[in-house]
């Protein structure tokens, strides 16, 4: 049995724009621009509370964590278009 001790803290839409005091809409939008990282299951999005404490911190750490990893493929991607490209 999985304890919730051991799980991630998310939070629906709603929830981030009460503590974000914001819209939800506006929660919706930040999400669709990756502004803020949301896993959609099924018709509904979860929000890590990792993807908001950013806004706590002064911290995008989310964004840091994502632009590393692109670095990190960049060159094989580069590779593939270089493929591509030549045929």
């Amino acid at each position: 049995m999985i304890s919730n001790e051991n799980l991630p803290k998310v939070y629906t839409p709603d929830q981030v724009a009460g503590i974000l005091q914001l819209s939800k809409n506006t929660i919706y939008d930040l999400i669709q621009r990756g502004e803020i990282v949301a896993k959609k299951i099924g018709k509904v999005y979860r929000i890590p509370a990792s993807s908001i404490s950013f806004v706590f911190s002064d911290s995008d750490d989310d964004l840091q964590k994502a632009e590393k990893e692109d670095l990190k493929n960049l060159s094989r991607i580069e590779r593939e278009i270089s493929k591509i490209r030549s045929k």
